[in-house]
């Protein structure tokens, strides 16, 4: 997504992303202190009463989008569609740009149990933050963890969670849209939810690949409408799967030319 080229001047040059930079780590690191023992709290409070781990992962997100207030250097906006229920819960896919997708995705109003790859889990307190908040590790290449995993999520649906996955499997490394895979799909249809589809957009740029600087950035999120699959089986996987790939598309290089 473009940016103002006044922010971009004042922002966008080294010394000033460098000096931004290193702000913005060190109030990540901070806000994650301060969290995890709030994160805790809620954890053991609702524990008793809340199975799917609704408010702990809730909070755990807003992790996020404090983090986006306190880093200038980045602007993120969420549109679309308005989710009435918050408790209906969705097979929620979006297209991947960057590491950044997770803050901008976090400021939607509804919680929403992450399928995220081991290494996140192994991080300190942000591994325990996705422990009480009950996201679904995956080890890739594991069949049996791929297995798992959807297992996990099926059980967070029932418990009237929403689930998060990008279909592409990693982020793109060159901004064109990747294959979706399945498994979002199949799990969708299996399980009997709707899918809600997510267009991101302005992400790419937001942490350079190699670089550990972050860079002048607006982004934004969009919700679709959702897809019932009602009916469907798994011999629809496929035509479900490529419908979304195109709505998704299509959305991005909409909200590309609007900017």
């Amino acid at each position: 997504m473009p940016v103002s080229t006044f922010r971009q001047r004042l922002l966008g040059n080294a010394f000033s992303r460098t000096l931004l930079s290193l702000w913005a780590w060190l109030m990540l690191g901070v806000i994650v202190i301060i969290w995890t023992p709030l994160v805790f709290v809620v954890w053991v409070v609702t524990t008793p009463f809340d199975r799917g781990r609704y408010w702990p992962g809730w909070l755990f997100r807003k992790l996020c989008v404090v983090h986006t207030w306190v880093n200038p250097l980045w602007r993120f906006s969420t549109s679309g569609v308005k989710v009435d229920d918050p408790r209906r819960p969705y097979v929620v896919v979006a297209n991947h740009e960057s590491f950044a997708d997770m803050f901008l995705i976090s400021h939607l109003p509804w919680e929403m149990k992450w399928l995220s790859k081991e290494d996140f889990f192994k991080y300190p307190l942000v591994g325990w933050l996705m422990r009480m908040s009950a996201d679904i590790k995956l080890i890739r290449g594991d069949k049996q963890s791929i297995v798992s995993a959807m297992r996990g999520a099926r059980e967070r649906l029932d418990r009237k969670v929403s689930v998060m996955l990008f279909p592409e499997g990693t982020r793109s490394m060159d901004g064109a849209l990747g294959q979706f895979k399945d498994g979002a799909f199949r799990l969708a249809i299996e399980s009997g939810h709707p899918i809600l589809p997510l267009a991101v957009a302005g992400t790419r740029e937001a942490i350079p690949k190699g670089d550990w600087r972050f860079n002048v950035t607006t982004a934004e999120v969009r919700v679709l409408e959702p897809i019932e699959t009602t009916g469907m089986t798994n011999d629809d996987v496929a035509t479900l799967r490529d419908r979304v790939r195109a709505l998704i598309a299509a959305e991005v290089a909409l909200m590309k030319t609007e900017a």
